[in-house]
């Protein structure tokens, strides 16, 4: 499992995490006392669609500060790209599109440089589960929040109508649910628990409570196999166990299938969804509703999200003020907030992003409230840390919950987070960090 990702951790320094960062920040060539009226040009990173549309509105009124978007590929090859251009010392661009997974990576490999005297005061605008993807629960600032994934339930409101069912509002009533509608129909499924989607599990988790990474000084601690994580997956193992969900990967012709034939009548998914379903189960359009995520707790609402990023700025960025002012009306400024949720078809991450989101995808034509529903779960987000080795816990987690999943028995799955912990810790141990416990 390590070798596929030693690349990448090769190129993290051993170097204590938010000290040596500090430094280089303070050192980065930062040009804030610089004439205003200066001209600048600035490079973005960027795989999402359309950003140069977006930048365009930015470039026309700001000529002193005129930014060029470098499409990229988003994941693992862009962090690869720029921990490359870091270490050659040329090549970094001055703005990153960043995943909040791989903020810690970058942050430990001296890519990314803390901006909180520029943009700290940005935290009110974005829900707090969001604001600490981007700090690590430090007072560092690593960049601002673009977009986020909080988590929803979707279901095919007809088979749930013709059941005598409502939209689930707790993990006990879906599970009943689930089993209904199974009973009814053993065709049918309310949903797959996936083995290799670690990034659905990890925002469930986040509901429960878990947060997988945490630093104290210069130590990370790593807390996979935890009570709320436990739960979870004893929650989700059990449901396979019994029978009354599917088990089969995401994203495969087969599944994408179930969803368009009626099989699978569900998805705990995130409020990009609607893009999926479109492409997916087109003829089952008009017949799916948007939901709050089913509750642990009733009384206090909570949710994860399952993917989104950041735009930070770089360590070797010479033109960190300017940079940071671009980042600013990127990710604050309502106009740029309508041509993210618009022009690039993302779900901006500030908390006004409701206000420019008028109407709902074209999916959910008819349900007026999704977006309300999706602001909601986004300020309901729990805080989570990743670590700097998320890929090396990802891929343990495929292996062994896909272990798991051929097993179908729920003690599999929770007896699988030992060694997803293990294995972690002893990665992070190998690279170099200290960690504490």
């Amino acid at each position: 499992m390590k070798t596929k990702f030693a690349p990448l951790m090769a190129a993290l320094t051993a170097a204590a995490l938010f000290t040596g960062t500090a430094c280089s920040s303070s050192d980065s060539g930062d040009t804030a006392a610089a004439d205003p009226n200066e001209k600048v040009a600035l490079t973005y990173w960027s795989w999402t669609p359309n950003m140069d549309k977006v930048v365009a509105a930015w470039n026309a009124a700001n000529p002193n500060i005129q930014v060029t978007v470098n499409k990229q590929d988003g994941g693992d090859p862009a962090v690869t790209k720029l921990l490359t251009a870091v270490k050659a010392g040329s090549g970094a661009p001055d703005i990153m599109q960043a995943e909040y997974q791989k903020i810690p990576t970058l942050v430990s490999a001296n890519a990314i440089t803390d901006i909180a005297g520029e943009v700290g005061s940005l935290k009110e605008k974005f829900p707090e589960g969001v604001w600490n993807g981007v700090t690590l629960g430090s007072d560092a600032v690593y960049g601002v929040p673009q977009d986020s994934g909080p988590l929803m339930f979707f279901y095919r409101s007809d088979v749930f109508e013709s059941n005598g069912l409502a939209a689930p509002k707790t993990w006990d009533d879906y599970a009943a649910a689930a089993e209904k509608i199974h009973k009814t129909d053993p065709k049918q499924y309310l949903g797959t628990f996936s083995a290799t989607d670690a990034g659905l599990f990890t925002g469930l988790a986040q509901q429960a409570g878990a947060s997988w990474w945490g630093v104290t000084g210069d130590a990370w601690s790593v807390n996979i196999n935890d009570a709320a994580t436990q739960k979870v997956a004893a929650y989700w193992g059990g449901l396979v166990e019994k029978g009354v969900i599917d088990n089969k990967p995401m994203y495969t012709p087969e599944w994408n299938a179930a969803l368009n034939d009626g099989t699978q009548v569900g998805w705990v998914s995130a409020v990009w969804a609607p893009g999926v379903l479109e492409g997916s189960a087109k003829d089952t359009k008009g017949k799916w509703a948007a939901a709050p995520m089913p509750q642990w707790d009733a009384a206090a609402p909570a949710t994860g999200n399952w993917g989104g990023s950041a735009t930070s700025v770089t360590a070797q960025s010479k033109h960190k003020a300017q940079a940071a002012k671009f980042v600013t009306w990127l990710n604050s400024d309502p106009a740029a907030l309508k041509l993210l949720a618009t022009d690039a078809n993302i779900y901006p991450a500030a908390t006004d992003a409701s206000a420019v989101l008028t109407a709902p995808p074209a999916f959910f034509a008819d349900q007026a409230d999704y977006y309300t529903i999706a602001g909601d779960a986004a300020k309901a987000a729990k805080p989570f840390t990743y670590g700097p080795n998320v890929n090396v816990a990802y891929s343990a987690f495929n292996d062994a919950f896909g272990k798991a999943a051929e097993s179908k028995k729920a003690a599999a799955f929770t007896e699988s987070l030992a060694t997803i912990q293990q294995t972690t810790v002893d990665d992070l141990k190998n690279s170099g960090f200290t960690v504490a416990g």
